[in-house]
């Protein structure tokens, strides 16, 4: 892993000129951005990808679990430290670029603009799919159509109302988790005029061996994904060093606490038969502790809490790639605001798979949430490898400068490397696992084209004369 200092791409003066306003502004406070990334990771991966998780390691799907949410928390602190030093609208894409190179930023911020977008089209497929199974009225494909125009139009009303909207909506799928833990919890300790099955339902703890955890794992990640959003809100937050600090000290165990937390109440309480599982295991949880009329009001509940997700993930694959395209690494008209200091071009670009889904739901049916969520994880350990990656060459440049930092990650270098070795191991066993290799070297061969596609862009316009454009202040 090298140190060689690397310059992002920058902006021409006649794009400077010509664009006037490139400038995001700050429109989010601390308490926004805690809510943001507590909501953007409690969605679709927890509220539809734990029962996938769970019928395909079985209980062993807590290990798959806890090892996912410790490698997350590091993860999460490193990123801390570097948006908390350097805030930046393209987050760990422009942390990349400076320590691994521009055709390593382009890469990274193009593979997770995608990712964005997909999760944007799964959160209102599975939002759509419940919304359905509750008051019909309408096809899936009809709530997710409606889905993507409202939030669409949400995202152009300016990133202060979005923050406060984002906030309530978030609150609401903190509060349902926390009352889904405690309702478990009471009826498995026989408080409940249900009857407890106590441990009866754990069953054999490996009921398809370490190739079902393996498995597990990258569907697991994907319930993770979005966290690493606090990283680019960063930018557009008021005094950002220190809200950042604050906001990650806050949220890292509370989301490891809601996750393994939730799964082991799943287990526990449904048989590992039962198809609510796959199908929709909070209701059914609900539904199983003798309480119909609760579950048929938090199924509504998890709409909500999928389309705040939904939301919150349209806005960061809009911010990233309006700074992809400030950082001349991505289509010049991305870069544009609104009056209201919104990228509009930047956002209707994010918003195209979200529309595409909506066809292929009309006619694929249920097919198309499933691929979707089965191919965003192996991506997202790409993002955490080139975070870990970039925490490692920038913390390394930063104490050899003497350069202060407001937040430090736990115990570097040695928790540092451990991560980036425990990322590397899950690689691996991801190749070996014939269920997931496919998508792991399709991903792999995506990562390539990028990073090549990228190092070419930058030598070319990089003997062009130009200057830094301002970015988000």
């Amino acid at each position: 892993m090298g140190d060689n200092e690397s310059e992002p791409i920058e902006v021409r003066e006649e794009d400077v000129e010509d664009l006037g306003a490139d400038r995001l502004k700050t429109g989010l406070k601390p308490r926004h951005l805690v809510m943001m990334s507590l909501g953007s990771a409690i969605g679709a991966g927890l509220f539809v990808g734990s029962g996938e998780g769970i019928a395909l390691a079985g209980p062993a799907a807590l290990v798959s679990y806890a090892i996912v949410g410790v490698i997350i928390v590091s993860v999460m602190r490193m990123l801390g430290e570097l948006a908390a030093a350097d805030p930046n609208p393209g987050a760990f894409s422009y942390y990349v670029g400076k320590a691994l190179g521009p055709g390593a930023g382009f890469m990274m911020g193009w593979l997770w603009w995608v990712q964005m977008t997909i999760v944007v089209a799964a959160e209102s497929l599975a939002a759509a799919e419940g919304l359905n199974a509750l008051v019909g009225l309408l096809p899936v494909w009809a709530w997710a159509l409606v889905f993507m125009t409202v939030f669409s139009v949400l995202n152009l009303t300016g990133v202060s109302n979005f923050g406060e909207l984002e906030f309530w909506l978030s609150l609401i799928k903190v509060t349902f988790i926390v009352l889904f833990l405690v309702i478990g919890a009471a009826y498995l300790f026989g408080w409940m005029s249900e009857p407890s099955p106590g441990l009866a339902n754990a069953g054999d703890f490996l009921p398809h061996g370490i190739g079902g955890v393996t498995a597990a794992l990258l569907v697991i990640a994907f319930a993770f994904g979005g966290i690493e959003i606090i990283a680019v809100a960063a930018a557009e937050t008021d005094d950002p060093g220190p809200s950042v600090t604050k906001a990650i000290r806050t949220i890292v165990w509370r989301i490891l606490v809601f996750y393994v937390g939730s799964v082991a109440v799943i287990m526990l309480v449904l048989p590992a038969d039962d198809p609510r599982i796959r199908e929709s295991p909070f209701v059914g949880v609900l539904e199983q502790t003798g309480l119909p009329a609760v579950a048929a009001t938090m199924g509504a509940i998890i709409v909500v809490a999928l389309l705040s997700s939904m939301n919150v993930n349209l806005y960061g694959a809009s911010r990233m790639l309006f700074s992809l395209s400030v950082r001349r690494m991505a289509p010049r008209s991305a870069r544009r605001v609104s009056s209201r200091a919104v990228p509009v071009p930047a956002l209707l670009a994010s918003t195209v798979s979200g529309f595409l889904a909506v066809p292929a739901t009309y006619f694929w049916g249920d097919q198309v949430l499933d691929r979707l969520l089965s191919v965003v994880g192996s991506t997202l350990l790409v993002t955490w490898l080139a975070i870990t990656c970039a925490q490692i060459v920038l913390r390394r440049r930063a104490e050899r400068d003497g350069t202060p930092l407001p937040l430090k990650m736990w115990g570097y270098p040695y928790l540092s490397w451990l991560t980036l070795i425990a990322l590397v191991a899950i690689t691996v066993l991801a190749i070996v696992t014939p269920s997931v290799r496919g998508q792991v070297i399709s991903t792999a061969v995506l990562v390539t084209v990028l990073w090549t596609a990228g190092a070419v862009t930058y030598r070319r316009r990089s003997t062009q004369p130009s200057r830094r454009a301002p970015g988000a202040r």
